[in-house]
């Protein structure tokens, strides 16, 4: 009976045991779970930072990673770097190998779509191409290259997913081709040094050998007629030679940019009068130099010393190679702050596919007539430093007409 009394007297405390025992588990299981979801909410935190920062990466790099279904045939993409204005990749996902294929550009779809055809296949173990894409709403093209490896096989060995991942490559491209331009521009550079270094040679050495032969046996000659015609020839070689020399140092002075433009205004009328003036020495008998002016008075606002020298050389041209008929300078009203000059004779004229040749240094259309072939090109160089240009138009047989278009302002 005691007994009974003593445990019915016990039971609360005993009952207050276990509710503070359930409590400390309850309160040690919540805070387990507390700390899961905290470690849970750290990862998804991180999960995401994760995916922002890869997405970033891929963008920037212009890189997108795809998988392709073999059994299927079909594409798909975790990342597209292509704009969402591009009609073509609106919808990438599920694209067929075929619709990829299509959108590569003629020249590379074919050797594309093979290679990737036998890595599906299993005939190579990996695929990497480089590749123009040509957008269809708009014809442009750019570049891409892709890796690709088998992801997963069936029990047979035969791929059935590939993984791969492409990358726009524009910028490397452009550098790819900047670099072979420069490397060809450094070739031409070598292979025109040469040249000129050879031409220089044969062109300087054909009035020294003539100075240095008639100077030598000119001690030797009494008859004064015969001294007289000597010392010409000697005066007509050495001018030869110095114009020669003063179409080089000129041409390097330009093209180096030491010599820099002198601006001035001046009549452009009284220039071109007083260049056809001395240019009329040269001309051959019963040939006529005329002008053809658009107005009485044209003030322009250029360097005279190249413009003189351009207007110079091309009268030359016209009075070496213009035998019968005429020579005509002459000039038409400015357009939009830029006039044009131009010289047209009744010469022998130029082959067409000699027009661009002339211009060339130590090109010579005809070897029997007189010059160093740099007249041409020297005026073509100095009307590029004054902001213009050197054209012509001819036909063999019937005459040229050299168009010279500058600024004037």
């Amino acid at each position: 009976m005691m007994l009974a009394i003593t445990l019915l007297d016990s039971w609360p405390q005993v009952l207050l045991s276990m509710l503070i025992v359930l409590l400390v588990v309850f309160l040690w299981l919540q805070w387990k779970t507390g700390m899961r979801l905290k470690s849970e909410l750290l990862l998804l935190e991180k999960m995401g930072k994760h995916n922002v920062e890869y997405e970033f990466v891929l963008g920037t790099m212009k890189l997108s990673i795809w998988h392709f279904d073999v059994k299927t045939g079909t594409f798909t993409f975790e990342h597209d770097f292509r704009e969402k204005g591009n009609k073509y990749y609106t919808n990438v996902d599920g694209m067929s190998m075929g619709e990829s294929v299509s959108a590569l550009d003629p020249r590379d779809s074919e050797r594309v779509g093979q290679s990737l055809a036998d890595l599906c296949s299993g005939r190579s173990s990996a695929y990497h191409e480089i590749y123009r894409v040509t957008v269809p709403y708009d014809k442009s093209v750019y570049w891409e290259e892709s890796y690709a490896t088998v992801a997963a096989r069936d029990e047979e060995g035969k791929p059935v997913k590939i993984v791969g991942t492409t990358q726009r490559i524009d910028d490397r491209k452009a550098m790819e081709e900047a670099l072979i331009q420069a490397r060809n521009r450094a070739e031409e550079s070598d292979r025109l040094k040469s040249a000129f270094v050879a031409n220089m040679s044969h062109e300087i050495r054909t009035p020294l050998n003539a100075i240095v032969g008639f100077t030598s046996v000119l001690p030797d000659i009494n008859d004064e007629e015969e001294r007289k015609s000597l010392l010409d020839l000697i005066q007509e070689n050495t001018q030869k030679l110095l114009r020669i020399v003063d179409d080089v140092v000129n041409i390097s002075k330009i093209e180096s940019g030491k010599e820099e433009l002198v601006m001035t205004s001046f009549d452009l009328n009284t220039l071109l009068l007083e260049t056809m003036n001395r240019s009329e020495q040269g001309l051959a008998q019963g040939v006529e130099m005329k002008t053809q002016f658009a107005q009485e008075s044209q003030t322009i606002t250029t360097d005279l010393a190249r413009l003189n020298e351009i207007m110079k050389h091309l009268l030359q041209n016209a009075t070496k190679f213009t035998q019968t008929g005429s020579i005509v300078v002459g000039y038409d009203q400015p357009v939009d702050g830029r006039i044009c000059i131009w010289v047209r004779d009744t010469g022998k004229g130029v082959a067409e596919e000699n027009l661009e040749r002339i211009f060339e240094r130590f090109f010579k259309v005809d070897e029997f007539i007189p010059g160093a072939g740099l007249g041409l090109s020297l005026s073509r160089v100095m009307a590029f430093s004054l902001g213009g240009d050197v054209t012509v138009e001819s036909k063999l047989g019937e005459g040229s007409t050299f168009r010279v278009v500058i600024p004037i302002q």
